[in-house]
């Protein structure tokens, strides 16, 4: 009897749970980015808003070489209302694997090339006015894959392995997270000198497990969405640990994965909840954004980790998801996510009002 009461009560309590974590309506604006008849989008993986409506995409189009280690990167500019106005970068020695795309507080224009190790920084212009990290040489006898050594390799300043993301203060000091085989987030200020770097790979408060995603609040505390571990780590400005949360909103039974088997782990990439984007929306009132690539949620927090809605689920109709890689969030009920299977970008509008 004492079993069956205790199973009730957690049935009981994760009902309430589940009830306590409204669902978000929401519309998504059919073809709300308008391509040229010769370009596609390949995997999308980045997609950034500027000051002015502007939309950045990053895509692994317009692929050249072999099969394996082809070079697929493409950063494309659309207008407001989703015409096409360029190609940024076109043929750029650093383009490689691209993997996400941000916008910081001057309209400056940043990439992380995940294949290259490199950080690229625009002007609004779109010329290159900084670069961070270097791509291995072409002429060198060991180019080739990076290896995922254990123990890890120890990191060089100012060099990167398979970098993934990037932030900033309010002072104009950038955040990179490094990434893949690091684990670790660095530090530069806004004229480009290295500062510091904290981090390795663990699963220990202030260590990381794929740093897949960072961003920051008005105060300049930073959040990392530590994807291997299903964690958001937040941290000071000197890289003090702050506190962390989960996302822990239960699953339907019936869900299925957008691409392969249905995932049984409770850690690691595809674990319900995992984060593998985050976006903070503008002050004063900030809200967290934040994607799973199952059951393909996207789940909408305080900037505390507090869950305030969910929405979406794995598929390829509009309003479905297939491994949502990078949200924009220019204000609390208008964002744009970046899917890499599904090769496109959604334009979505939560608690639309007709």
């Amino acid at each position: 009897m004492r079993h069956f009461t205790s199973a009730l009560l957690a049935l009981l309590s994760a009902h309430v749970f589940a009830q306590a974590v409204p669902a978000i309506p929401f519309e998504s604006v059919p073809d709300p980015l308008k391509l040229p008849d010769d370009i596609h989008f390949g995997e999308v993986t980045g997609v950034a808003v500027n000051s002015k409506g502007y939309v950045f995409v990053l895509s692994r189009g317009n692929t050249s070489g072999p099969a394996y280690a082809a070079a697929a990167t493409q950063l494309l500019e659309f207008g407001p209302t989703g015409e096409f106005i360029r190609e940024i970068g076109k043929n750029l020695y650093a383009w490689s694997f691209g993997h996400t795309v941000r916008v910081d507080a001057g309209d400056n224009i940043w990439v992380a090339d995940k294949g290259s190790d490199m950080v690229i920084k625009f002007n609004p212009q779109g010329r290159v006015v900084m670069v961070f990290g270097r791509k291995q040489e072409a002429s060198d006898e060991e180019t080739g894959p990076l290896k995922h050594p254990k123990p890890p390799l120890p990191p060089d300043d100012g060099r990167f392995r398979q970098v993934t993301d990037m932030t900033w203060d309010p002072a104009g000091n950038a955040y990179i997270s490094d990434g893949y085989i690091n684990s670790r987030i660095a530090k530069v200020d806004k004229n480009g000198n290295w500062i510091k770097s904290w981090g390795e790979r663990g699963n220990k408060p202030g260590e990381f497990n794929t740093p897949h995603s960072i961003a920051a609040d008005a105060k300049g505390n930073i959040y990392v969405a530590d994807r291997g571990n299903r964690r958001i780590q937040v941290f000071d400005t000197d890289g003090k640990f702050l506190r962390q949360f989960t996302i822990d909103v239960p699953v339907d039974p019936n869900a299925r994965p957008a691409i392969g088997n249905k995932p049984t782990a409770t850690t690691g990439t595809m674990a319900p909840g995992a984060p593998w984007a985050i976006c903070i929306t503008p002050p004063p009132n900030q809200i967290l954004y934040s994607s799973d690539g199952f059951p393909g949620r996207i789940y909408k927090l305080s900037l505390d980790g507090r869950v305030l809605g969910v929405f979406g689920k794995s598929g390829k109709q509009l309003g479905q998801f297939g491994w949502v890689h990078e949200i924009a969030c220019p204000s609390e009920n208008e964002l744009y996510v970046a899917e890499v299977l599904n090769w496109r970008v959604q334009k979505l509008i939560l608690e639309p009002t007709h």
